[in-house]
This record gives C-alpha cells, sequence and structure tokens, in this order.
C-alpha cells in the first residue's frame, strides 16, 4: 500500500477542488493518493491537491481577486510558484521570508491540519483497513463491490459546484457545510461502532450494507474537504497562504495511517501479544473519532469565527461553474489527456489492489504490511522533494513518462513474490528485501505523482485554475479507482478451485461454488473436505494489467505526451479552438 498524495474556490470565479487519499492514499492513492508497492495503500488513487494561491488578473479598474489554485500535490519549489502565480519579484519573496508566522496563522495551521485529519481517518478505513479485514471472509468479488465506496472521493467535481455556492451567511460559507458534514461523520461512526459485531461477524450476509455505510462515510468526507480547502484560502493570510498545501498532507496522512497502519498493528492479537498491549478494537477505535470529531465541531461552533467573503453573485453561480467544465472538456488536447489518465493506472492495478491481499493470505502478517508500509512512508517523503526538482523544468512529463517502465516492472516482480512467497515463519532477509521493494517501487510512484502534478500545475488557466485543476484531478482519480472492481472481479472469475472430500474408502471431488474466500474454505471444511485452488486467477489478472499497461504505455502515452508536452500554454486556453 502507498501513502496519500492522490481544491478550492475563490471570489468571483468559483474554484472547486481535488486531490486525495490514500489512504487512502490510489490512502492513503493522500489521497495523497497511491498503494504503490506490493504492499501497496489505496490512497494512491486518492490525489491530495494542495491549496496553492494564485491571482486572477482583473479587469482594468477592477480591485485584485485573490483566487485559491488547486494543485495536485505541488512539491514545486514555494519560491517558483509564487513567481509564477503570485507575480512576486525577488525582493517582495525576501521581504516575506523575512517575516515569522503569526500566531494567528499558527492556530489555523493547528486547526487546518486537524480538519483534514478528520477526513483522512474514514478514507484509512475504507480504502485500508477495513477490506484486510473483509478478506478473511469475502471472496474478491465480494471485495470489489466493497471496493465502490472508494468512488466518492473520485468523483468530488460533480457536487463541489454546490458545496461552493450554497451556504447560510449568518453562519459563514464553509462552516455551512464543514459542521453538518462532521456531524453527520461522527454520527456514522458511531453507528459502525454499535453494529460492528453484526455487521463483521458475518459480513458476506451484510456485503451490501457495508458497502452503502462507508460509501456515505467517504462520501460526507469528500464534502467536508471540498469546504476545508476553500476555507483554507480565508484562514491564513496571503504571504502565509502556501502553508495550507502543509496542511492538508499532514492532516490527511496522519489520518489516513492512524486508521490504516496503526489500527491494522494495534488491531493485530499477534501483535498485541508481542507487545503486551491491549488489542484496539474496530469499535473502540471508531468511538475515538467520534468523539474526537464532535469535539472539533463544537469548537467550531462556539469559538471559531469565519470571515466573510466578498462574493460576485452574477458569477458565484452553479450553471456557472458546470458551463466552465464542459468548455474545457471539449479542448481537443484536454480530451486527449482525459483518455491517457482513464487508462494509464490500469497497468498497476493488480499490484496495487490485490497483491498485498494476496501476501496476507500466504502468510504475511497484518502487523507485518503495516509495518512495512509504515517505514515506506518516509522514503516518499524523501522520494517526493527529489522528484519534485526533476519534475519542476520544462519538461515534467518526462519523469512521468520514464517512472511507468519501473512501475510496470515492479508490478510484475510483486507477482512473483506472491507465487514464490516463501512458507511462514517469514526470514529478516525476505522483510528486508520486501521492504526495499515497497520503498523502491513508492519512490516510482511518487516521481509520477510529481510530473504529473507539475504538468497539471503548468497547463491550467489561471482564469479558472481551481476548475481546470479539479477537473484533471478528478480523472486522474478516477484512472485509479474505476478498474479495481473489475480487477477483484477478474480474480475469482479466474479463479478455479475445489472442494476434495476423502472418507475411508474413496476420494470424491465437489465442485464449490465458491471456495476462494475464507467462508467458501470453511464452509468446505465444514462438510470434512479439504479447498484446494487449482488456479489462481490473481497472477491471470496481473499478466493481462501488465500487459495491457506496456501496450498502451508504447502505443498511446509516449507519442500523446509528448505531443502535449510540446504545446504551448495557450492551446490549453478556454476559446483557443
Amino acid at each position: 500500500m502507498s501513502s496519500p498524495r492522490k481544491q478550492t474556490t475563490a471570489k468571483h470565479t468559483p474554484q472547486l477542488r481535488h486531490r486525495t487519499s490514500n489512504v487512502a492514499p490510489d490512502v492513503m492513492d493522500p489521497h495523497m493518493s497511491r498503494h504503490k508497492s506490493a504492499v501497496a495503500s489505496s490512497l494512491d488513487d486518492v490525489i491530495i491537491s494542495p491549496r496553492v494561491p494564485s491571482t486572477v488578473r482583473p479587469a482594468r479598474g477592477s480591485p485584485d481577486v485573490v483566487e485559491g489554485d488547486e494543485v495536485e500535490l505541488s512539491l514545486l519549489d514555494g519560491d517558483e510558484r509564487l513567481r509564477a502565480e503570485e507575480g512576486f519579484g525577488d525582493d517582495e519573496l525576501a521581504t516575506m521570508k523575512s517575516k515569522t508566522i503569526s500566531a494567528k496563522d499558527r492556530r489555523a495551521m493547528v486547526l487546518l491540519i486537524i480538519l483534514y485529519l478528520i477526513q483522512g481517518v474514514p478514507l484509512g478505513l475504507a480504502l485500508g483497513s477495513i477490506p484486510f479485514i473483509l478478506r478473511d471472509h469475502l471472496s474478491y468479488s465480494q471485495l470489489g463491490v466493497f471496493a465502490l465506496s472508494n468512488y466518492p472521493y473520485s468523483l468530488k467535481l460533480l457536487w463541489s459546484p454546490l458545496v461552493d455556492s450554497i451556504f447560510i451567511p449568518s453562519i459563514g460559507r464553509r462552516k455551512s457545510w464543514i459542521i453538518p458534514m462532521q456531524l453527520i461523520i461522527g454520527s456514522m461512526m458511531l453507528y459502525i461502532a454499535a453494529n460492528a459485531e453484526r455487521l463483521f461477524e458475518h459480513p458476506a450476509d451484510n456485503i451490501y450494507e457495508l458497502t452503502f455505510v462507508f460509501t456515505s462515510l467517504v462520501f460526507f468526507s469528500a464534502t467536508q474537504d471540498i469546504a476545508v480547502d476553500g476555507w483554507a484560502l480565508t484562514l491564513l493570510s496571503k504571504e502565509n497562504l502556501s502553508f495550507a498545501s502543509t496542511c492538508q498532507t499532514i492532516g490527511l496522512n496522519t489520518g489516513f495511517f492512524a486508521s490504516f497502519t496503526v489500527f491494522l498493528a494495534l488491531n493485530s492479537e499477534v501483535f498485541s501479544q508481542k507487545w503486551g498491549i491491549p488489542r484496539l478494537t474496530l469499535t473502540g477505535y471508531l468511538q475515538s473519532c467520534s468523539i474526537l470529531c464532535f469535539a472539533v465541531t463544537i469548537w467550531l461552533v462556539f469559538f471559531e469565527k469565519e470571515g466573510r467573503e466578498s462574493l460576485d453573485k452574477s458569477e458565484m453561480t452553479v450553471t456557472t461553474v458546470y458551463k466552465t467544465i464542459w468548455d474545457i472538456c471539449k479542448l481537443k488536447h484536454v480530451r486527449s489527456l482525459i483518455i491517457m489518465h482513464c487508462f494509464a493506472k490500469v497497468g498497476f492495478q493488480a499490484n496495487e489492489a490485490v497483491t498485498s491481499l494476496k501476501m496476507i493470505e500466504k502468510g504475511l502478517g497484518r502487523e507485518d504490511l503495516a509495518i512495512v508500509v509504515l517505514i515506506d512512508f518516509p522514503f516518499q517523503i524523501i522520494g517526493g522533494w527529489l522528484a519534485a526538482k526533476w519534475a519542476s523544468g520544462s519538461q515534467p512529463l518526462r519523469p512521468w513518462i520514464w517512472a511507468f517502465g519501473p512501475r510496470l516492472a515492479f508490478a510484475l516482480l510483486s507477482t512473483l513474490i506472491v507465487y514464490w512467497f516463501p512458507t511462514p515463519p517469514l526470514s529478516y532477509s525476505f522483510l528486508v528485501f520486501l521492504v526495499i521493494h515497497t520503498v523502491l517501487q513508492g519512490f516510482a510512484s511518487t516521481i509520477q505523482f510529481v510530473g504529473i502534478s507539475a504538468f497539471h500545475t503548468r497547463i491550467s488557466d489561471p482564469l479558472i485554475g481551481g476548475t481546470y485543476m479539479t477537473l484533471l484531478n478528478t480523472f486522474t482519480n478516477l484512472g485509479g479507482t474505476w478498474p479495481k472492481y473489475f480487477v477483484l472481479k477478474g480474480v475469482d472469475f479466474f479463479s478455479v478451485a475445489h472442494c476434495t472430500v476423502k472418507d475411508t474408502d474413496t476420494e470424491f471431488v465437489v465442485k464449490a461454488a465458491e471456495c476462494v474466500s475464507e467462508l467458501g474454505k470453511e464452509q468446505c471444511s465444514n462438510i470434512g473436505g479439504e479447498c484446494v485452488t487449482e488456479q489462481d486467477g490473481y497472477y491471470y489478472v496481473s499478466v493481462i494489467c501488465v500487459t495491457f499497461g506496456v501496450i498502451f504505455l508504447v502505443s498511446y502515452i509516449i507519442p500523446t505526451a509528448r505531443r502535449l508536452q510540446a504545446l504551448p500554454t495557450r492551446r490549453w486556453r478556454v476559446g483557443s479552438e
């Protein structure tokens, strides 16, 4: 699993936002994104778009208007960002750097980190921990149904104009959405906690209720994220606005890893016995998170005031935003980019969606998986900083293209690791190898993420930056989300399993309708048989994905990316064609 990476509003032109994930970073894929290793995390598919300030060029005689630009975790140098987007010169930058962060901004940064942490908790559960808990009882097809709960975070574009445009002035433009969303999130966590025993004792019988509950939880978290992204623009002063992306990255990643890596380890009986600590149950964890959610909401209601924003009602309409989105989609080059985004991640999906589940099935402990992912996290941060320097030139898509080959190679290597997975107990040398494999795979994913983020930043029209970035991020996220359902269904489709039952004199074979999940194996065991998998569909799906990835890379991605990168910036503007 990988860490999250995987948008905002403005005065005048409505700004949509979106990155994650990342977990629940492709979780969370911080979204922030991104399960990018043999032991990958779901947030790779949730791109976290940090808040980056930009300036709308006002008409002659009109006041300057500061606009929030949504950028998918732009790790570009802050000075370069400010020069490009705010038009600051070297003297102005030096003056800004000499200023210390005010107490007001420090309090605002703490608040933003906590708000982003709250949305990271559901992502870490839905994209990380829960699929691992359910794997003991569900088939891959049923896990594919649960994977639908990831979709809301990839589709925020569809309702973000509503969040930007509808609010109660007496409460505040952002608090009008943040307060009810957090109350709903906290209440849903209490509902899941109260019904955890019923829902998870026989999850196969409750798969649709589980999917609905966690889809709703992710939906409300995504809606809260839209409002928080916009509030970051007014909470922080102009000179410290770039710190919003830092707050988002820290908060979302912390929430995601608390719900995935930390919870998965503390929930393990082996881990609790080894270290002599009480086992953390899902009920206890959700109750604690709901208390945090309610406490922060109470603080917002009684102690946190939201500054008023002057809005031009004639421009701040839902219809205007949706029309802008449609105009962007009609651009020829944007359509080519969207096609590339929708299929670019297919080659890695078997690795990111199934590999870690297969390793646990082969004997890798959940606590070992959590430790491997946790070790990978700081290396991703370092890799992101190094990759940012590479992607900051005139060809930001170059590192994105070059990293495709290593990622596909790591996906194939992950398949071979599963195939030759050693019999437990696992040796120290194998765990070290697994960590190295995870770190290198995560680094390749980070390079791609930074490259495509830099390209999106470069081509987006500053006059409609938030809308433009949200649209591009939506299709980037969706490209890592939609294949998961079909990949998980494909594992069961290509698998062939038999339940062999023996007696004293004869041996006969019963064709099992479902002998892939732990539930199917248990049913076979109840009749005195042994569930034998003759053909594991994972290997077939993995080869199909990697093969498609190689063909699509050579035939479409490389020539298209080079062509799009060579286009002048003006060709990406609405009305240029």
